[in-house]
């Protein structure tokens, strides 16, 4: 590899003049922005586990009033890219948010996508654009860009949820904004979950002919995902992970524009090696419990615990179990990689 001068190696007067005139000379740092091989990164495989953070965000529920909180959320921050950063990976903004019984965060609209992946509680639900969606554990609720949306909970105990969101991009960009709007008016029909589309590769014989939205399905129900993560174990051979993509039911691409959605199955007892991948990940364990291990760092996880896997890691995932699977829930930012067009799979 070729040895590239130093920025020592420039007259001190040379580089306070470019300094001056808002210049930087490239060459002596771009190995730090294209380091050979292989990027260098500041995120560190980290695990959150729910049992520390529950009583954390209990707690919050007595220190800070819903009408003073908006949205009541601890994040998830990566000692690696520095907690006021507010990153589970460069891309990815992780929190975990609480609702009490009869509360409502009050309905807003933002620039960055968000994503709900319910953890505990019964009674809550989110109110998009008039749908009213009702979160049940491990169900998925998509709220994307600029659509209105709203908490409610109708309950008793808390409710739970894990928001995903590409908020550090959208920050980047100097394009993070929210709206805040009058209370919303539930329409007296079922979510689409429920009555559009329910069944793989069905969807309303009308939006063959009409203009499609581009979200035309808000909610993803965990039962129907679990079941359909059954039954392809059944066909998938030993050695080839067991996952399913959250897609867009009248196209098949990705339900979301930059980050990706993906729910796995470990079946009793399975290690798997997974290929290496340009992109970062957040996983969520919605059921079960086993290791993790990225970048040679072993990490066991249990119900409702999230890890934070950075870009190229390496990744083997175990079972332990015998007799029992478990249910891992995956963000990525493959969606975005794809259209900038260096995503990466190495076998």
């Amino acid at each position: 590899m070729r040895t590239l001068a130093t920025i020592d190696e420039l007259p001190a007067a040379y580089r306070q003049r470019v300094g001056a005139k808002n210049l930087v000379p490239l060459w002596p740092l771009m190995r730090a922005a294209l380091p050979h091989d292989k990027p260098m990164r500041r995120t560190r495989p980290v695990i959150w586990r729910y049992r520390d953070i529950r009583p954390e965000l209990l707690e919050a529920g007595d220190l800070a009033p819903i009408e003073k909180a908006e949205r009541r959320v601890l994040a998830l921050a990566n000692p690696g890219l520095g907690l006021e950063n507010m990153q589970a990976t460069p891309s990815i903004f992780i929190g975990l948010q609480l609702i009490l019984p009869g509360e409502t965060a009050p309905n807003h609209r933002h620039s960055p996508s968000a994503v709900r992946i319910v953890i505990e509680g019964s009674g809550g639900f989110t109110l998009v654009q008039g749908e009213k969606c009702p979160m049940e554990k491990g169900d998925l609720i998509l709220t994307p860009s600029g659509l209105w949306h709203e908490h409610g909970h109708e309950g008793t105990g808390p409710v739970i949820w894990l928001d995903a969101l590409d908020l550090p991009i959208v920050r980047a960009l100097e394009a993070s904004y929210a709206v805040e709007g009058a209370p919303q008016a539930a329409r007296n029909q079922p979510d689409a979950s429920q009555s559009r589309y329910r069944r793989s590769g069905l969807v309303p014989y009308r939006s063959l002919e009409a203009r499609r939205t581009r979200y035309p399905l808000l909610r993803y129900p965990w039962k129907e995902v679990r079941e359909a993560l059954s039954a392809l174990a059944g066909v998938t051979p030993k050695g080839e992970l067991v996952q399913l993509a959250y897609v867009n039911p009248e196209t098949g691409r990705e339900c979301m524009p930059v980050l990706g959605f993906s729910a796995i199955m470990l079946r009793p007892g399975e290690t798997i090696a997974v290929p290496r991948r340009s992109a970062s990940a957040v996983l969520h364990v919605v059921e079960g419990e086993g290791e993790a291990e990225v970048d040679g760092l072993t990490l066991g996880f249990g119900d409702s615990d999230t890890i934070a896997v950075p870009t190229h890691a390496q990744v083997l995932f175990a079972n332990r179990k015998p007799k029992s699977p478990a249910y891992l829930f995956q963000i990525d930012d493959a969606p975005l990689q794809r259209k900038c067009g260096f995503y990466e799979v190495f076998n």
